[in-house]
């Protein structure tokens, strides 16, 4: 297997020689400010062995990629993503691990959220998908679904913030659907994030689920993911919020700030589904049933917490940290896309240049679903080149 972070780590495959064809990106160049995030002209990616070329025609705003830049994941923050202070604070924030305890490939392109259409294939690649809309997944499993070593695009190797990314064919999922593009960007890593927690918690009818967050992309998928399922969804959300997350399906709602202990009661809830962490996580645990499912992909609130061992074997508890996504998960979400199961949360689009207006527009927190951006349209070379 090819190392893609070492692949990618180049900075010579950013270069532009002569008759080079290029594409408009823009590429996170170390950790700090948006001073980071630079829109230029790049070569466009060639797909090999196995893969397809992607023109991406919407790819969705997410908390990972300014965590990434601002070094969030490092371990030497203690802190909630919130808290990392303003665009002049983060300059200065430079991790010597990148951010990721170890080396991030920059200079990189990021987007971890991708709605495109095929427009070339490698070797090896059947070439009737071309002109096929697609959604790239994520996550993929490198080493096999029974190995949870896993690699994203956007943090493993080059995304979609561009006018064109290349995936290996096996991570590209066609979707027949009337949705618009910039509706389906808001899908990949959000609602796959949202179903992986899902799935890996059993979430069944018969549960009651607390989901935190429920107003932000992944917690918004998670209230009506888990309506899917037909359990029963008590969500936390600001108190402007409130009304946009029961419009979505919940059927209870706790304002953020409240006393989750106070509001439920002890032991009232099968399933916590917690992207936020922080100062509740306890009275997360207090209001878990016995026997009851806690599952988690981020930490926004804060990463530390504080977790009495008591509650945890004496309640019988499972914690179920998620990273890594289930074979299950990409094909299920394509299916309810196609099924008309699960509705968008389109925010707003910004084009592609107005990246830091965009990550400052989503940072406030002020909005009920996804911010996507939408690459320029191609020009009449890059059209040429592939009607060629």
């Amino acid at each position: 297997m090819i190392d893609e972070r070492t692949l990618n780590n180049s900075k010579e495959r950013f270069n532009i020689f002569d008759n080079t064809p290029t594409m408009k990106a823009v590429l996170t160049t170390g950790n700090g400010g948006y001073d980071k995030l630079e829109y230029r002209d790049v070569p466009i990616p060639k797909p090999v062995q196995g893969e397809v070329l992607v023109q991406v025609l919407a790819a969705g705003v997410n908390n990972t990629e300014i965590n990434t830049r601002l070094g969030w994941y490092s371990s030497s923050v203690k802190t909630g993503t919130e808290d990392l202070g303003s665009d002049d604070d983060e300059s200065s924030r430079q991790k010597a691990d990148g951010g990721w305890n170890e080396a991030t490939p920059f200079p990189f392109i990021q987007g971890t959220d991708c709605c495109g259409k095929i427009v070339a294939v490698g070797a090896g690649v059947d070439g009737g998908i071309i002109g096929s809309r697609i959604l790239i997944r994520s996550c993929s499993r490198t080493k096999g679904w029974d190995n949870l070593e896993n690699i994203w695009i956007a943090s493993d190797f080059d995304g979609a913030f561009a006018q064109f990314v290349k995936i290996a064919a096996e991570e590209v999922f066609l979707v027949n659907c009337d949705w618009t593009d910039a509706e389906l960007g808001t899908i990949p890593c959000a609602y796959g994030t949202a179903e992986n927690m899902i799935h890996r918690a059993k979430v069944t009818d018969t549960d009651h689920v607390l989901v935190a967050g429920a107003s932000g992309g992944i917690g918004s998928a998670v209230v009506q993911l888990v309506k899917r399922r037909g359990a029963t969804v008590t969500a936390i959300a600001g108190k402007d919020k409130m009304e946009a997350v029961r419009e979505i399906g919940a059927d209870r709602i706790i304002e953020r700030g409240d006393d989750i202990v106070e509001a439920l009661g002890e032991k009232s809830v099968n399933v916590v589904i917690d992207n936020v962490a922080g100062s509740a996580f306890d009275e997360m645990m207090r209001v878990l049933k016995r026997g009851g499912r806690y599952a988690s992909s981020g930490a926004i609130a804060g990463p530390l917490v504080s977790l009495d061992m008591r509650l945890f074997y004496l309640k019988d508890l499972t914690l179920i940290g998620c990273t890594a996504w289930d074979e299950p998960v990409f094909p299920n979400l394509i299916s309810y896309i196609e099924k008309g199961e699960i509705k968008p949360l389109l925010a707003k689009a910004f084009p592609l240049e107005k990246i830091a207006e965009a990550q400052q527009e989503f940072t406030k927190k002020a909005h009920v679903g996804k911010l996507v951006l939408i690459p320029p349209p191609l020009t009449i070379e890059q059209q040429e080149l592939f009607n060629s």
